[in-house]
């Protein structure tokens, strides 16, 4: 039994629940007098939409495959070896259900090892090697297709990426060291740092090619039929694939400046993913490849058992799962069908509600506003979108001129909200002017027509108080901008009932939108924790701290913006009237910062002047603010910010705001952009000890979003 073998079949025990993946060999003879031709095919056996993933058993299977191709190709009854996967999906990379299990340092080195030391195999055989990449490739799913001497891939590729850095880990069978020798450490930068800390941005067919990762590239419909023809040239020599030359001298040093300083942008230091892998670049300059192997198995183990990969694996988690399966959702069944939108108002929010109600369902939307101008600006707005989509190639134009006639606007709500099923206000935020629109629409809407609100702070419950129906009354809070940000925040009045929220969620559904259930509190979630950071920032600010050391002592969180910034992009005037709103309800926790109030009635649009393209301070701002004299340290700053957030976060789960901790960090991830590699905030408050030392406790049980005990 080879070593190879031993070390898998030890980590096979570590991942009981893994989805194995065959390998199956068949053979072929190839056009062109090309010879016999042996094909290994990825299948894990489950339905076209399940991926196929890595554990040790799938590897295991795969060094099987291996082990025979290899005997073939000594004997020569092979002339070479192709890798593909089953239809729409290559391979996703590791087995992370297995992952999170792992709870030795040395069991985690056994996986980084025993990737290596199959895939490497590929680049060892007698014969060359192909990978075809016919569908979705992620990770390891791409790393297997690096050690292959030649590559295809289809035009209709979905999905292709090493999203390692963004989990919290490095590409740890061969990503790092054998991209950056294939298209360069630029390129390869791009792809495994910045495409990473980008949300995890996806590469599409035509841009593997043209980053050189592929050497060809065919139509989807008949890829591997291409691909084989193409084999079959290269073979016989008529074909050769030219490859660009890799610059190793100072563009190399340059790409890995470059990726440093997108890491220091992204997540400011505090994540060790993203500079582990810029060191394993930058070593694999010289080309050594098998220390380059060492340096990411070493990588790949410390990472795993650190809690950064942890937190990246629940926040995937969550957004994969818990986000398909919302906590306290009724029936679906009991959800009425929705077949015509009104909207009231027509601004900006109003008019991005519009676009999306009217993308995602193509049913009727109709909006309405106080006067016609603001309607036809509305129209006009929507009917604009639509062009820049058509432009894009992102519909045809008989789509387009659907959708323009799907939207209109009228003044009359009557006339407008008559066989509405689905109404959503969108106006000024104040009660008394929400109750006054839900007063006009009920008397003019069906008995069945759902009410909804995007309010941001408002209470639900009042807004629908004075109705004869306040029951078909339900928050729905989106994220702006609405097209951008996946979080709706789907808020139970009082007396809101069971069909209601039903109808709601099945909206939020047919969106793709993230719905997460909210009790009606102020500010809900997203808000209220929000202005909590915020607020304390301002706090020590006003009494006496410098801007740029209260913005600096957040850093460590890897947040996307800092916190004066993340203001300028909410409005003063609204972070101003949402901790208006929070101290009126929690005036012992919730402050009004009479700088920030200041600032907004200056008509400032944030704290910052962009003049050198840096921010900077706006003199004016700088002039408007009172400071006391206390000044604290970044480090004291920030433990007084988590210290409230923390405090803050466990009083909503006692008051039932949402069900678990986990909607809290689902919330934040998807409408505040909060970190992956944070897992949201309550893992890294449990992680920093903040949990324990405000509440008690933490908020998560021990393995979730951390090491197993």
């Amino acid at each position: 039994m080879s070593s190879t073998t031993e070390l898998l079949k030890g980590a096979a025990e570590l991942f009981p629940g893994e989805v194995v993946t065959q390998a199956h060999v068949r053979h072929l003879d190839l056009p062109f007098g090309a010879g016999r031709f042996a094909l290994i095919t990825l299948d894990n056996g489950l339905d076209h939409t399940k991926p196929t993933t890595f554990g040790p058993q799938s590897l295991a299977n795969l060094n099987a495959a291996i082990d025979q191709v290899e005997k073939e190709a000594a004997e020569g009854t092979i002339t070479g070896v192709g890798l593909t996967g089953k239809p729409f999906i290559f391979a996703v990379g590791a087995d992370l259900k297995g992952v999170e299990l792992l709870s030795r340092h040395e069991d985690a080195l056994a996986i980084g090892k025993g990737g290596h030391d199959v895939f490497r195999r590929l680049s060892g055989l007698a014969v060359p090697t192909f990978a075809y990449y016919n569908g979705a490739a992620m990770g390891g799913g791409v790393e297997v297709g690096l050690h292959c001497t030649y590559r295809t891939v289809s035009k209709a590729l979905p999905a292709f990426s090493l999203p390692e850095v963004f989990l919290g880990l490095v590409p740890g069978w061969g990503g790092c060291v054998l991209l950056p020798n294939l298209i360069g450490a630029d390129r390869a930068v791009s792809v495994i740092i910045e495409n990473s800390l980008n949300q995890n941005r996806q590469l599409k067919g035509k841009q593997v090619f043209e980053l050189g990762i592929a050497d060809a590239i065919f139509e989807g419909a008949d890829f591997l039929e291409q691909s084989l023809v193409w084999t079959a040239n290269v073979l016989k020599g008529s074909v050769a694939p030219q490859r660009a030359e890799v610059d190793r001298g100072d563009a190399w040093d340059a790409a890995v400046a470059r990726g440093r300083a997108i890491a220091d942008s992204k997540v400011h230091g505090a994540a060790p993913a993203a500079y582990r892998a810029l060191d394993i670049i930058a070593a694999a300059k010289d080309g050594d490849l098998s220390a380059g192997f060492d340096a990411e198995d070493q990588a790949l183990a410390d990472l795993i058992m650190g809690g950064e990969l942890r937190s990246g694996i629940y926040a995937f988690n969550l957004v994969q799962k818990r986000a398909k399966r919302p906590a306290g959702a009724p029936d679906k069944n009991l959800a009425r069908p929705v077949t015509k939108v009104g909207v009231v108002g027509a601004g900006l929010m109003a008019s991005q509600l519009a676009l999306l109600f009217l993308r995602r369902l193509e049913v009727p939307v109709v909006l309405t506003d106080i006067d016609q101008e603001r309607v036809d600006k509305g129209v006009g707005y929507v009917h604009a979108e639509i062009e820049k989509l058509l432009g894009k190639g992102r519909i045809n134009q008989d789509k387009a001129n659907r959708l323009k006639g799907l939207v209109s606007g009228v003044l009359d709500k009557a006339e407008g909200f008559a066989d509405a099923d689905f109404i959503i206000e969108a106006v000024f935020e104040e009660i008394g002017v929400k109750q006054q629109v839900f007063a006009e629409v009920e008397a003019v809407a069906p008995a069945h027509a759902i009410l909804a609100t995007n309010t941001s702070s408002l209470s639900v419950t009042e807004m629908a108080s004075k109705l004869k129906n306040p029951e078909r009354v339900v928050g729905f809070h989106f994220f702006n901008p609405v097209a951008v940000l996946p979080l709706l925040e789907i808020v139970r009045g009082e007396q809101t009932d069971d069909a209601s929220l039903a109808t709601a969620f099945g909206v939020a559904r047919k969106l793709k939108k993230t719905a997460v259930l909210v009790k009606d509190a102020p500010a809900f979630v997203v808000n209220r924790i929000l202005t909590r950071f915020m607020g304390e920032i301002q706090n020590v600010i006003d009494e006496g701290t410098p801007v740029e050391v209260a913005e600096k002592a957040v850093e460590p969180l890897g947040l996307p913006m800092s916190p004066l910034v993340l203001l300028e992009l909410v409005g003063p005037a609204i972070g101003l009237h949402v901790s208006e709103t929070l101290n009126r309800a929690f005036p012992e926790r919730f402050t009004v910062s009479e700088n920030l109030a200041a600032v907004v009635k200056a008509g400032k649009r944030g704290f910052y002047v962009y003049d050198s393209g840096a921010p900077v301070l706006d003199p004016e701002v700088a002039a408007l603010l009172k400071q006391g004299d206390t000044v604290l340290t970044e480090e004291q700053t920030r433990d007084r910010v988590l210290d409230a957030v923390a405090q803050e976060i466990g009083l909503m789960l006692e008051e039932g705001v949402v069900a678990e901790a986990q909607d809290i960090d689902l919330c934040l991830i998807t409408g505040a952009g909060w970190p992956f590699h944070l897992g949201g905030i309550t893992p890294y408050l449990d992680r920093e000890g903040v949990s324990q030392r405000v509440n008690g406790k933490p908020f998560l049980a021990p393995g979730v979003a951390s090491v197993p005990a």
